[in-house]
């Protein structure tokens, strides 16, 4: 599939999945790719024919939506993020010596959920973790703890060396001991969510990237009633809250966007 068809595809699905097309534009490649793949496999010839499939088969938009979900994850990605963490946020957030919770909403194969964690160290501050995500497949991998030695690239060398050990030729697998705060659930952010409170909530690249402006709406207020007054709501790279968000957010850092809650 081609980029042009795939566009027509994600603007024609946009209003039955609740997806914002624009938020597509920079992985619109990946898409097409698998889409391609999935008509393959079907035995289908083009997104017409798809489109056409989708009209008589009711479980295949679950397919698709799950085809359109993009994740790209490393630790500590974003250097700027995680030495605010470090050295502002993570001390600011830890109460007399009572343990940081934090929520990595969407989190993918588990590399933010653990960076988290191994942030705390760096900080000195205990941080448990609940990383939620809707791809069993995706989970699978984070609950191994097996990635590309690449994945490793923004995370300071010392602490690389520490927590990671060698698995399979240009893999490494992250030690159990760096593990014991993390726990996954296999939850969609836009239907479930786990027990709060929370102090720490980061939600990069998925609801305010990919959802549909109603539907982040729903997603931030979800993500709200889990932060506790003071808490720190994250967001990726080129994200903002919708303009229908509450008030009370007061912007910390700029790029990537920290939002405290004031109330």
């Amino acid at each position: 599939m081609n980029g042009r068809d795939c566009e027509e595809l994600l603007d024609w699905a946009a209003g039955p999945l609740a997806l914002r097309p624009r938020g597509f534009r920079r992985v619109k490649g990946q898409v097409a790719k698998r889409v391609g793949k999935r008509l393959a496999a079907l035995g289908l010839p083009d997104a017409r024919a798809y489109r056409a499939y989708l009209g008589q088969h009711a479980e295949e938009w679950a397919v698709l939506d799950a085809l359109c979900r993009v994740t790209i994850s490393r630790f500590f990605r974003d250097a700027a993020l995680w030495q605010h963490l470090v050295v502002h946020a993570l001390p600011r957030l830890a109460r007399e010596g009572a343990p940081v919770r934090a929520w990595s909403a969407g989190c993918a194969s588990g590399e933010e959920a653990y960076s988290l964690a191994l942030a705390g160290r760096l900080a000195r501050v205990r941080v448990q973790v609940v990383g939620t995500e809707a791809s069993e497949a995706l989970l699978e991998r984070a609950q191994e703890g097996v990635y590309p030695a690449g994945a490793l690239r923004e995370l300071p060398g010392a602490l690389a060396h520490e927590a990671f050990e060698p698995a399979a030729p240009g893999e490494v697998r992250l030690r159990e001991t760096f593990r014991k705060d993390v726990t996954f659930r296999q939850q969609d952010v836009r239907r479930a969510w786990p027990e709060g409170p929370f102090q720490l909530v980061p939600c990069r690249n998925v609801a305010f990237t990919y959802f549909a402006p109603g539907l982040q709406v729903r997603v931030l207020t979800h993500l709200t009633s889990r932060l506790v007054p003071g808490g720190l709501l994250v967001l990726g790279k080129g994200e903002s809250l919708p303009a229908e968000a509450p008030p009370d957010f007061t912007r910390e850092l700029e790029a990537p966007p920290v939002y405290r809650r004031e109330r």
